[in-house]
């Protein structure tokens, strides 16, 4: 949904992410919005009152007056012409002051007079993020006061040290955002009642006891995918190989099916294709697994080579799309290294009988397994329609496209 004429307050803290802001605002304005932004002090040490007046074209509001003069900007007046607060980044300490009331600058203010409804977009290390203290605020200010926590996402970060507590990307934000202005409560979703199949992460292919054949993927673009459809209101059954990623909070319209090996995966995608609606195909599945894999340890001789025999796996979305019915959606993805990705990627569309596939390559840089972002090209089955190469964009973002398209196949505006 646009945010064409929406009111969008933005409060920007003192984190490294600050610098987010200009692109956050530049996305805002770009679908419609009129964006004003008010900063803490320390703001100002990561990026400049003027770029983000330039960028929303509004003066930047940091002090509760203007020394100079005396003129009072008024938090009252902020929080009444909001539509929405959007504070983003989101420090640790300004949640603190948050959850307690505190109200000792302008942004803190306008939060305590603001009657519009709040996100917040955190940023912080992933110590200072996992700390009970920063959840006990993040929970304080959900339950509590029904703000939106837009949740920070995976990666490397400013400490240098990899975990959780990048603020989410500006795209993301948006389309938080957007979700956040349905025109009538009572409304259904645009996905109510369909049920979905979301297959994530890695297979893994036994050849003892304690060895497997596996791969890479962690997960995150499926994962991503099973919550974008749900926010859309499907019934998900995320069926997960191996996977490091996690849902960024329980969704009671998720459930997870585990199904380690690629013949655990496919006979849960034989057992709940038929009553489903659709299926996202995101997991890597292994072509191949060990042809006859041992009941006990491999022991370990230096003088006698080991030879793997592997025989085939079932294709899982050829088989469900052999079977599939009228009116039954078909996503799925390839992962190619080949400079003819796209005529591969447009085969396998075909022999599938998918209604859409997702093509990354593993030669861009940012795509394809571990990392939080990815780059692909949208390829519909329908001739008429072009190919849709996507920028580089976190998977979350890339995740909200997909959902999108899946909306209008079925018909429905997302």
């Amino acid at each position: 949904m646009s945010l064409q004429g929406k009111h969008i307050l933005l409060g920007v803290t003192g984190s490294i992410a600050a610098y987010k802001a200009a692109m956050l605002i530049r996305a805002l304005v770009k679908e419609g919005a009129d964006v004003r932004v008010v900063m803490t002090r320390s703001a100002r040490d990561f990026i400049t009152p003027l770029t983000l007046a330039t960028l929303c074209r509004h003066p930047i509001l940091i002090d509760n007056f203007d020394p100079t003069d005396g003129a009072w900007n008024s938090h009252i007046s902020l929080g009444e012409w909001a539509d929405h607060y959007l504070i983003a980044p989101a420090t640790a300490n300004t949640l603190a002051k948050m959850a307690r009331g505190i109200a000792d600058n302008l942004l803190l203010c306008t939060w305590l007079s603001a009657r519009c409804p709040v996100s917040v977009a955190p940023a912080m290390d992933l110590d200072m993020y996992r700390h009970p203290a920063t959840q006990d605020n993040l929970r304080i200010l959900r339950d509590r006061y029904g703000a939106g926590v837009i949740e920070p996402e995976e990666g490397e970060l400013a400490s240098g040290l990899v975990g959780k507590g990048r603020m989410a990307e500006p795209e993301a934000i948006v389309a938080c955002l957007r979700s956040r202005f349905e025109p009538h409560r009572d409304e259904l979703p645009p996905l109510a009642g369909k049920k979905l199949i979301v297959t994530a992460g890695a297979t893994v292919e036994p050849i003892d006891p304690v060895r497997f054949v596996s791969n890479y993927s962690t997960g995150k673009m499926g994962y991503a995918i099973a919550e974008a459809l749900a926010s859309r209101g499907a019934d998900v059954v995320l069926v997960s190989g191996m996977a490091t990623a996690v849902l960024s909070r329980p969704r009671p319209n998720i459930m997870i099916e585990k199904a380690l090996s690629a013949a655990d995966m496919y006979e849960a995608c034989a057992r709940l294709f038929p009553a489903a609606d659709g299926a996202v195909f995101c997991a890597a599945v292994a072509d191949y697994t060990p042809a006859r894999p041992l009941d006990e340890k491999y022991k370990h001789d230096p003088d006698t080579p080991f030879l793997l025999e592997l025989k085939p796996t079932k294709d899982i979305a050829a088989e469900m799309g052999r079977i599939k019915r009228p009116g039954q959606i078909t996503v799925g993805f390839a992962l190619e290294t080949s400079p003819e990705a796209a005529a591969y990627a447009r085969g396998k569309l075909e022999a599938k009988n998918l209604d859409l596939i997702v093509l990354n390559s593993l030669r861009d840089p940012g795509a394809g397994f571990g990392t939080d972002t990815n780059k692909v090209t949208l390829i519909d089955r329908d001739p008429d329609k072009p190919e849709t190469p996507l920028p580089l964009k976190s998977k979350t973002a890339v995740a909200e496209d997909i959902a999108e398209c899946i909306c209008r196949k079925f018909g429905r505006k997302g």
